[in-house]
């Protein structure tokens, strides 16, 4: 019944913004049906202002969708992108009495007692949790200048009806279309559940930054706020304040000296580093979670925010992953169709000819061209028409890998529409191929085990004494029980023997009895 209501909800958001009048004018042929159906409201707001409030009242999962639709201008108007990128860090904030009850709620502490200073006014307000900037007095003494988030509250009741729709949804879809059942569409909502909920988990996300931290470190490229444990709870996080620009200002970083081509290389060897070196990537990467650091020591360094949604890859992803790409870039289209047929993704009585033939179609015609002349919503509208002919399986683990590409892709679309994705990617592919199979990663693996080798060795000599007599044990007593079973099988043959030989004599001398009583 809940479905049915928010369902209903849903339609009735959709007729109070004129949604509707919105997808039919968007056609030729039902521009006169949008018109009448336009009779007897009032749409005098803009078109992209409706979008935008519709998606705020419907809750956290329409806008994180409006989130993604933002950084695609050149696949939708620029004043409907312009509105719905509002919604990345301009969500109406809930009141700060509340987020003060949620602190000393999660703490059983008075605000007061917890930081010398606390800003009521929200710097940011998203669809899952807000932001306060504070003054923290660490056990040391020393004063930090930080960040609190602060959960949303009543949001989990809110996605589990969205997201129960949405499975509900993705069942009659399944029945209704064949090529529906391909994209999985039950998988990919349950895909989103997990990762929604995980987001709901702050120290899920404290944990995720601690890591992307660590794994970062060492590339100097982009900086991870720093989490204070003894103030990380479920619906709390306090962490280490960042200042930065808004990747989104492009005027700004440009009057600050940033270098937009250097960025938005960095921004691409950020991204394949996290995902083919580490297989742990930020998977929520729009603009509103990303700043430019413009401080004197590192500046010109990305800065990561919000790791509610962290995407992993298994070592198998990767190197699939990596062998298309690197294949791709080299233009080895043969091979493409061979990682499809090996992996499963297509029918193993797949041509490879043919699979070939039909990559080669779709992406030839976009190598050597800037960024600005790509369309990657084109190029995947033809492979999934190519799919569709070869019956490729899309796999959900992908989904958030292929979500993060988007943004990326739009990121750079800002930065630097010059922009050669393919050049700037591909030393870096065909270097971590080189890592895989090549010494240094034998030694890695080498130096990894060596603590259990170590352990292992000294035992060793016991270990292969002790193997031994248990092997000389178990074969005395097979010898045994060989022996045992041979002489059964001699008795057993001897029985039969005796008994064969006593029913020929005892045929012998019936024969002998007989003929002396016929004679």
């Amino acid at each position: 019944m809940t479905r049915y209501l928010r369902a209903a909800f849903i339609l009735w958001v959709i007729l109070r913004y004129g949604l509707d009048e919105l997808a039919l004018s968007g056609f030729r042929v039902t521009r006169g049906l949008a018109r009448i159906v336009r009779l007897g409201r009032r749409l005098d707001a803009p078109r992209g202002q409706r979008l935008r409030q519709a998606f705020e009242h419907l809750g956290p999962i329409f806008v994180k969708f409006g989130q993604v639709l933002s950084t695609r201008r050149d696949l939708m108007p620029s004043d409907i992108a312009d509105e719905l990128a509002l919604l990345q860090d301009r969500v109406p904030p809930f009141p700060a009495e509340v987020a003060v009850a949620t602190i000393e709620r999660a703490f059983r502490r008075p605000i007061d007692t917890i930081f010398e200073s606390f800003e009521r006014e929200p710097v940011a307000s998203a669809s899952i949790a807000q932001v306060h900037f504070a003054t923290l007095r660490l056990r040391t003494g020393e004063l930090k200048e930080v960040a609190v988030k602060v959960l949303r509250p009543g949001v989990l009741p809110v996605i589990d009806k969205d997201l129960d729709l949405m499975r509900m949804m993705a069942r009659w879809v399944e029945r209704l279309s064949y090529d529906a059942r391909r994209l999985k569409p039950r998988e990919v909502v349950a895909e989103f559940d997990k990762y929604l909920h995980d987001e709901l988990d702050l120290v899920r996300e404290a944990a995720n930054a601690a890591q992307l931290r660590r794994n970062m470190a060492s590339l100097h490229l982009v900086l991870i706020p720093e989490m204070y444990w003894d103030f990380v709870h479920p619906e709390v996080i306090v962490m280490e304040r960042m200042e930065g620009v808004p990747i989104s200002q492009v005027d700004r970083l440009v009057t600050a000296g940033v270098d937009l081509r250097q960025l938005a290389r960095d921004g691409v060897t950020i991204f394949f580093t996290q995902v083919f070196r580490d297989g742990f990537f930020h998977a929520d990467m729009h603009p509103g979670n990303i700043q430019v650091s413009v401080q004197q020591g590192t500046f010109g360094r990305y800065i990561s925010l919000d790791f509610g949604i962290i995407g992993t890859l298994t070592e198998y992803d990767k190197e699939y992953l990596a062998q298309n790409f690197t294949a791709f870039f080299r233009r080895d289209y043969k091979r493409v169709a061979e990682l499809h047929i090996e992996s499963g993704w297509v029918p193993p009585g797949t041509r490879v000819d043919e699979l070939e033939g039909a990559v080669r179609t779709v992406c030839e015609p976009y190598f050597d061209r800037p960024l600005k002349e790509i369309s990657l919503g084109m190029v995947l509208m033809r492979l999934f028409q190519m799919s569709r002919r070869f019956n490729v399986d899309i796999q959900p683990q992908l989904v958030l890998l292929q979500k993060t590409l988007l943004n990326i892709e739009g990121l750079g679309r800002q930065l630097d529409p010059e922009l050669d994705l393919w050049s700037t990617a591909k030393p870096f592919l065909e270097r971590w191929m080189l890592d895989q199979v090549g010494p240094h990663k034998l030694w890695e693996e080498l130096r990894d085990q060596a603590p259990r080798y170590a352990k292992i060795l000294p035992e060793l000599p016991h270990l292969m004494h002790k193997y031994l007599r248990r092997e000389r044990g178990l074969l005395r007593r097979e010898a045994d029980d060989l022996i045992a079973e041979l002489k059964k099988t001699n008795r057993l043959l001897q029985g039969i023997i005796y008994g064969g030989v006593g029913f020929a004599l005892g045929l012998i001398v019936m024969q002998f009895v007989v003929r002396i009583r016929l004679f």
